[in-house]
């Protein structure tokens, strides 16, 4: 039988991601597909440009937004769903995910308050409704370490849209 390739470990070595804190996490779609919307221009609106998410990238938008009900201890301050990538900034207060039944599906509710639970989590909830895997392997993720950083990170998402051309996700 054939040997796997072993896939390198790409979060920060000793640090704890159920720590209490911002994380900037990026998530892309296998092989760059543009199934989650395109990047369009609003002629009425000058300057104005936006992602028209397709129907997959509504069961994204949804599953993003069923995060701040999921766990208490974990929300979604702000996020972009591009055509092939999600940006989000994710809060994990301190503390653990209650064990309240808040009236979301057990299976989307993560068994922790990690960062790797809540993505594998979404990514495992938006494959269910959909019925097939969007996700590549992994996700970035970046510690957030202060204010300057946030505010950058939170202009990044904010722009996004209007800088697609240029994005290093960029694909036709």
């Amino acid at each position: 039988m054939k040997e796997l390739p072993m896939r390198k470990n790409i979060r920060l070595k000793d640090y704890d991601y159920s720590s209490a804190g911002y994380y900037f996490v990026t998530i892309c779609v296998k092989d760059r597909a543009n199934a989650l919307g395109k990047v369009v221009e609003c002629a009425a609106i000058i300057a104005s440009v936006h992602v028209e998410l397709s129907e997959y990238g509504h069961v994204v938008d949804k599953h993003i937004n069923k995060i701040n009900s999921m766990c208490s201890e974990l929300s979604v301050d702000k996020y972009v769903i591009m055509p092939n990538h999600i940006h989000m900034i994710i809060l994990k207060k301190g503390g653990d995910c209650s064990t309240q039944d808040s009236g979301v599906m057990r299976a989307s509710r993560p068994t922790s308050s990690s960062i790797p639970s809540l993505i594998r989590s979404f990514k495992t909830m938006v494959t269910k409704e959909i019925g097939v895997s969007l996700w590549q392997a992994s996700y970035h993720d970046h510690i957030i370490r202060n204010e300057s950083d946030y505010r950058h990170i939170w202009d990044y998402i904010d722009q996004n849209p209007t800088k697609w051309i240029d994005d290093c996700y960029y694909a036709q």
